[in-house]
């Protein structure tokens, strides 16, 4: 069996918050569940049939925010393929997200990268091609000035 990835799960701020971004950047992702723990905290299941992200509530604020590409370890970003980065461009930045897309241009791909509420990034990723080869190919890839590396 080929793995994939099924699920992540994320500790965050306001559930809500961060259930506005992930539907608005991906309108196919449903609510697959929303309960409480044994302790009576809330959690929730949004995705697909096939992969979802599991949203809990941060028990404690941090004294220094994440930030991503800081060089601490953590997650940078997690990215989604889409089937147009564009339109995804346009639902996140007309609903008041922060757009933090790097330059990037490739033949075989267009890809743009959102912060959510809690400063998480985010990429989108629209492939132009089925060959992996030039899917993956990353020579042709011109990257602009980033705070880090980027994939």
């Amino acid at each position: 069996m080929t793995p994939r990835l099924e699920h992540a799960n994320l500790a965050v701020r306001d559930i809500d918050a961060t259930l506005r971004f992930l539907t608005t950047a991906l309108p196919d992702f449903r609510l697959r569940f929303d309960g409480l723990d044994d302790q009576g905290r809330r959690w929730v299941h949004v995705g697909t049939n096939e992969a979802y992200l599991a949203l809990y509530p941060a028990s404690h604020d941090s004294a220094e925010r994440w930030v991503p590409y800081a060089g601490a370890p953590g997650v940078n970003h997690l990215a989604f393929v889409v089937d147009d980065a564009e339109a995804v461009r346009q639902r996140l930045a007309a609903a008041g997200y922060r757009d933090s897309t790097v330059a990037n241009h490739h033949p075989a791909r267009r890809r743009v990268y959102f912060l959510d509420p809690d400063g998480n990034d985010w990429e989108f990723v629209q492939y132009l091609s089925d060959d992996p080869r030039r899917r993956h190919d990353y020579g042709d890839a011109r990257p602009g000035p980033v705070s880090g590396p980027r994939s």
